[in-house]
């Protein structure tokens, strides 16, 4: 009899050990994203936010990652984070804007001279208040990520000074900030999604375009590109965002989870960026691709055309970002 006990008690454990192991999460994060799998994004993702999340919460979140536009350009996913039918994404900051007028103060050329000013800006008083905004629009900001430094790449040749663009065709993402600034220096730019990028360029609907190394590398664009120019006319960010009635229904202990290990992935994707930057560029000039630099005497003409681009969004940023735009444009 104790013997049989003994059994029924070991198969009672085993059968509650195996139901707590195959137990169905109590949720689920989908985070949808346009770059590639290889992207320090996603690995800094697999490592420092679905592992931790699915470990910490003991099962209860499961996190699917969905990269390589799976589900959307950048337009898309941030529009199905807003719905609810996401739970989180990174897009790049651009598309944000279509939310909210004054989230588009990030896209503002050459408002940032250095990584180093764009995330204490980001990380302190401008992204508190940009993050106030979209959270009433339904969504919350949990990380700036590092997109990069954007420079220029097309077929014609180095691009020096603003007439080396005139007439351009150039692929920009759908942002006004972006497209003013691309018509201050005669240049012709397009809107057009990502997914869309590559064969415009290669087929010649469009004969330009511009983004940081690191989505240079991603698209691959240096099989249809010739030069590249480090314009660096925007710092652009990518943006963890996640919907709010999702992140406001998760028990405490969870929310807290989520957040943290979002902070913890943001942060290591800036160190994965940091460190591949060089080699990003490298891969791209082994692959034919021809690159220039700008002198600061080179760049100015570029830095004056976009000055004339700030007044045209004051009533679109307000008082309140104009007086914080004061405090961290360096």
């Amino acid at each position: 009899m104790r013997k049989l006990l003994a059994v029924f008690t070991v198969m009672a454990v085993v059968a509650v050990m195996a139901g707590t192991a195959f137990a169905a999460p109590e949720y689920t994060i989908k985070v949808a994203y346009i770059g590639s799998d290889s992207h320090p994004t996603m690995r800094a993702m697999k490592e420092y936010f679905v592992k931790p999340i699915e470990e910490g919460s003991q099962g209860r979140i499961k996190v699917e990652l969905y990269p390589n536009a799976q589900l959307g350009g950048d337009r898309e996913i941030s529009e199905g984070v807003q719905m609810g039918t996401i739970q989180m994404a990174i897009p790049a900051s651009a598309p944000l804007a279509g939310f909210d007028k004054r989230v588009q103060v990030l896209e503002l050329p050459y408002l940032f001279t250095t990584k180093q000013a764009a995330f204490e800006a980001a990380d302190g008083i401008l992204g508190e208040k940009l993050n106030s905004y979209l959270a009433a629009k339904g969504m919350l900001i949990l990380g700036f990520q590092e997109n990069g430094f954007r420079h220029v790449t097309n077929n014609r040749g180095p691009v020096k000074t603003p007439a080396d663009l005139k007439g351009i065709k150039i692929r920009t993402m759908e942002n006004p900030i972006h497209l003013a600034f691309f018509k201050a220096v005669g240049a012709n730019p397009t809107p057009m999604s990502w997914g869309e990028l590559y064969t415009a360029l290669q087929q010649g609907t469009v004969d330009a375009q511009e983004n940081p190394y690191a989505m240079i590398v991603d698209g691959k664009f240096y099989e249809v590109q010739k030069y590249v120019s480090e314009t660096g006319h925007v710092f652009s960010f990518e943006v963890l965002i996640a919907n709010k009635k999702f992140m406001d229904n998760l028990p405490a202990d969870l929310n807290a989870l989520v957040v943290k290990s979002a902070r913890e992935a943001t942060l290591k994707q800036r160190e994965y960026m940091d460190e591949e930057e060089a080699a990003f560029k490298d891969e791209v000039l082994k692959a034919g691709m021809i690159a220039n630099s700008l002198t600061p005497e080179e760049k100015q003409p570029f830095v004056d055309a976009a000055e004339k681009v700030y007044p045209m969004f004051e009533k679109d940023f307000g008082e309140e970002v104009m007086e914080i735009l004061k405090q961290v444009r360096k």
